[in-house]
């Protein structure tokens, strides 16, 4: 985001989070590959392409540009001007987008503010205005992980199971499919993010999500009285549906929204106190609903619908405020 032009930041970090999906599309067609083979290469081979694509990340970080914000803050002012004439004023230091941002790294940028000091968390918690920033960054954030895309992605092969699909190719088939179909929903959910709105396409996503999970638990229950298989279709469908929903709608925001609610002075060090948030409330994701999925299954479906719906009523996007408008 610090990287991107303030014309195109919206679409740009927007996009940022949908390639996402580039590492899963990867990812499942080697594992899908990787089915076919016999031996030890059935796990080898996905193990040495992790490591190469960490090789090829750690090697050309190394040609990137720093980040022209955090070269002003820390006294390296011409050299931060300098980056910004190159990749936003197209070589034109008099640009109109030179000066903008400079206007904006001077009058908002403290070199003596916390995100000076690596342990200093204070610009966080000092004033209500930014105690606020912080709970819409980590409400969306949060919210993001929980609509039940954990359950869909960690416990597809249970999930699937429940449909009837239990041969080991199938469920890597499908998945596949699905992550190839998310990528395409996430790119267009990118583009049309300054359309649609932030706060806007995250309460309808999580209506829209939450009416799904209710088509799922009415399909699921159905397939387990009956066995149809027009009720095991229908799973698939909304498993379809549900995953364009989300990629449309939250896999560009969850990462946009909350950088953008957040000050000049607590986003470097706020976006890190969301991930260890994050990875806190995936602990959820990655224990209680494994347990939940066993105990109930599919009822747990009906868990997630009044959760989503839960998540539309309460969510920071409901304000009117603009959240440049918080101070």
């Amino acid at each position: 985001m610090e990287m991107s032009h303030p014309a195109y930041r919206g679409v740009v970090t927007g996009l940022y989070n949908t390639f996402w999906w580039t590492g899963t599309i990867t990812a499942s067609g080697v594992m899908r590959g990787s089915l076919n083979l016999s031996d030890n290469r059935t796990w080898l081979v996905p193990v040495w392409l992790q490591l190469l694509c960490s090789s090829i990340i750690a090697t050309f970080i190394l040609f990137m540009p720093e980040s022209p914000r955090w070269l002003f803050v820390n006294g390296k002012e011409m050299s931060a001007m300098e980056i910004v004439t190159k990749y936003h004023g197209m070589g034109n230091p008099e640009s109109n987008w030179v000066t903008l941002q400079e206007q904006n790294y001077r009058e908002l940028l403290n070199q003596d503010g916390a995100d000076k000091r690596w342990w200093d968390y204070r610009a966080l918690f000092h004033n209500r205005a930014s105690i606020y920033r912080l709970a819409c960054n980590l409400t969306v954030s949060v919210f993001g992980q929980w609509t039940g895309q954990a359950v869909l992605g960690l416990l597809l092969s249970a999930v699937l199971d429940t449909a009837g699909i239990h041969n080991a190719i199938a469920q890597t088939n499908l998945n596949l499919g699905f992550s190839c179909l998310q990528f395409v929903m996430a790119i267009c959910g990118a583009f049309l993010v300054d359309c649609i709105g932030r706060r806007r396409l995250i309460f309808f996503t999580n209506v829209t999500l939450g009416l799904i999970w209710f088509g799922m638990a009415i399909a699921t229950s159905r397939h387990f009285q009956t066995g149809s298989v027009d009720s095991a279709r229908a799973i698939v469908a909304l498993i379809y549906m549900f995953k364009v929903v989300f990629s449309f709608g939250l896999t560009s925001v969850i990462v946009l929204y909350p950088v953008e609610v957040l000050s000049f002075e607590m986003r470097a060090k706020g976006f890190a106190f969301s991930a260890l948030v994050v990875n806190a409330a995936d602990l959820l994701n990655q224990f209680a609903w494994p347990v939940a999925f066993a105990s109930i299954r599919w009822k747990t479906y009906i868990i997630l619908m009044f959760w989503c719906f839960l998540q539309a009523v309460v969510g920071p996007y409901g304000q009117s405020i603009p959240s440049d408008e918080f101070q």
